[in-house]
């Protein structure tokens, strides 16, 4: 499906690794990809409904569910985070490097606020080497500025072992001359809120959660060159169902680009997966989802069946008895005119 737009939208990214092995274009930011809360599968325990709102600004689940049962249901509930961290070479879009709770997330459960529990695990190639940081007394997120600092006060021996571990890299090695090593971690950190409820036998509850959205990018347009399709056209039309209609105004705003005064177009991406939440009994009985592209003037395209235009951004798709088959992805084209927009 797809719409036009002029967005306001100025893109912001925060740098951090991406695998070596990436296709994506130079000047691109990854999105990591979050979803919504998993538990322990019960057959006791159905979604009745579920109520999905993404921008690129923020995501916000409602969720009831019903336990369809003559007696408590006792579990623990989780919010995976997305990994962060990992090869300096990687970048991707963190919405907030300098905190554990690098998305903001925040989870009300029958209109009472939750305050979760958060385990954190420092990976390399998938080694568990958390005991290894926690005994050196440094903070396990990755991109906190602390940890880079807390660096500076290993001893030469566990520099050495960590270096072996791959759980640092030094930036200037190989560099030449005198520069005093510069020590960077390059683990990726692995998060995930999680906390017990018990849902009362035959009744229903509400949870909602919410979380700032990683916003990945381009700086130009990657699904087309000169007002053509480009070779990733493909690629796009299977993952954002970008049709004719969509490629047409990319075409007609691509025109309106005036680098000379500093306008010009590009891409952001948002991600949210449904299909690891698969995770209660049956299908969920009355899905809605809103995508809001926050600004008139940009245009959008996602998967969808039925989805209607409600607003002047927004856009909405309803069903029943609803099986995810695939994650939710979002193509958004914008502009930086924002910033440019007191000129002549």
């Amino acid at each position: 499906m797809t719409t036009s737009t002029t967005a306001k939208l100025i893109f912001a990214c925060a740098f951090q690794a991406l695998a070596a092995t990436s296709t994506m274009a130079n000047d691109s930011m990854a999105t990591l990809e979050a979803g919504g809360l998993v538990f322990t599968r019960s057959e006791e325990i159905t979604m009745a409904k579920e109520d999905l709102y993404i921008s690129p600004e923020k995501v916000e689940v409602k969720y009831l569910y019903r336990n369809t049962s003559d007696k408590p249901v006792n579990t623990i509930v989780a919010f995976p985070m997305p990994k962060i961290g990992g090869p300096v070479e990687i970048m991707s879009a963190v919405p907030d490097e300098q905190s554990d709770n690098f998305m903001d997330f925040s989870v009300v459960q029958d209109g009472e606020a939750i305050e979760p529990n958060l385990q954190q695990r420092v990976l390399v190639r998938g080694i568990d080497f958390t005991a290894d940081v926690e005994e050196q007394e440094i903070p396990l997120q990755p991109l906190l500025k602390e940890t880079t600092e807390a660096l500076k006060t290993l001893e030469p021996d566990v520099i050495k072992g960590w270096l072996a571990k791959g759980l640092i890299v030094d930036l200037n090695y190989g560099m030449g001359g005198t520069s005093e090593p510069e020590y960077v971690p390059v683990w990726e950190l692995e998060s995930i809120y999680w906390w017990e409820t018990t849902f009362p036998a035959g009744a229903e509850v509400e949870v909602e959660h919410r979380y700032r959205p990683s916003v990945g990018g381009s700086a130009g347009l990657v699904f087309m060159w000169d007002g053509k399709p480009s070779d990733s056209y493909a690629d796009y039309q299977k993952r954002y169902c970008v049709d004719e209609d969509f490629l047409n105004a990319a075409i007609k705003l691509e025109k309106k680009q005036n680098p000379d005064a500093g306008v010009y177009y590009f891409e952001q991406w948002l991600s949210y997966i449904l299909t690891t939440g698969n995770n209660w009994y049956g299908p969920i009985g009355d899905f809605h989802l809103t995508v809001d592209k926050l600004n008139e003037d940009s245009i959008v395209s996602f998967c969808g069946e039925g989805v209607k235009k409600t607003g002047p951004t927004t856009f909405e798709m309803r069903a029943k008895d609803y099986y995810p088959s695939n994650d939710l992805n979002i193509l958004l084209v914008v502009t930086n005119k924002v910033a440019t927009q007191d000129q002549p």
